[in-house]
């Protein structure tokens, strides 16, 4: 099997008329290493079933396919969408069957019957963290996954409480998973070359997960609007007033004086928690 190295790359946009854009925050991999790579750091299961957001001309699909796994790539740019097959067949013919196109945007589009088990993709940078939270949240069958993302989005979404690039992305990912970074890739295996480096994140989804998402959401988006303020007055407006604010925490075991950037996810949703029991309680 043939993957693609940086002259098909350029061959395969020629004949598609296709100028890489920054609406779509395309830059294409073309070194084979570098998809073997990431579809290693993915740890696929024989009978894992793969989602792929944004496959663009096709690098990444050809190496996950290479590995045995069905894939189901998402393609918000048509022409791309339209192609891929055709690519496929030409470069990977004996693994076509196992390729489904979806054209269509990560953050909308329906899979329809495909209950992928496992994301991998190269995403593009300016969609990536809400592109991972929003599958994490409507795809109910994924359990693992793989993402490359700009190398400060990789440090923002692996941050550990007291970090100081630990933050609402941080916090809403470990709600779903415990992620890893699993490396860096240079900016020169794309094209174009952007102007980042990059970084590759691992999670693992949660057996169980707390219903409470949109409460514990609620309390972690107040706490980092004004993450320079106190819990109890960052949590003001969202607990209706700094009182009220201070009798949920101190019923939830944290103290007042506390910032965001220094709780854990499970602090936050014991937050969430009790301002439900303290407004029962009247």
């Amino acid at each position: 099997m043939t993957l693609l190295g940086p002259a098909d790359v350029r061959q395969l946009a020629e004949r598609l008329g296709i100028r890489p854009t920054k609406q779509f925050g395309q830059n294409f991999v073309h070194d084979p290493n570098t998809v073997r790579r990431i579809v290693r750091a993915a740890e696929l299961a024989p009978d894992d079933v793969v989602l792929e957001v944004g496959p663009g001309l096709g690098s990444l699909t050809l190496a996950l396919l290479e590995h045995g796994n069905p894939v189901c790539a998402v393609e918000i740019d048509p022409p791309l969408a339209e192609a891929l097959p055709e690519t496929v067949g030409k470069y990977a013919p004996d693994h076509a069957d196992r390729l489904t196109v979806v054209a269509g945007d990560a953050l909308r589009v329906d899979l329809g019957g495909f209950r992928p088990t496992a994301l991998v993709a190269n995403l593009p940078y300016n969609v990536a963290v809400p592109v991972v939270l929003h599958l994490l949240a409507t795809v109910p069958t994924l359990r693992r996954g793989l993402v490359m993302v700009q190398k400060e989005v990789a440090d923002r979404l692996t941050a550990g409480p007291g970090s100081r690039t630990y933050g609402v992305p941080s916090v809403k990912l470990a709600w779903y998973a415990t992620a890893r970074q699993a490396g860096r890739v240079p900016a020169s295996v794309f094209w174009p070359v952007p102007n980042v480096e990059s970084g590759l994140v691992g999670f693992a989804v949660h057996d169980t997960i707390n219903p409470d998402r949109a409460d514990t959401f609620a309390v972690v988006d107040a706490a980092f609007a004004q993450r320079r303020k106190t819990l109890r007055a960052a949590l003001a407006g969202w607990a209706g007033g700094p009182p009220q604010a201070e009798r949920i925490l101190r019923a939830a075991g944290v103290d007042p004086g506390l910032r965001g950037e220094q709780l854990t996810v499970d602090d936050f949703t014991r937050i969430a928690s009790q301002r439900r029991r303290v407004e029962a309680s009247g």
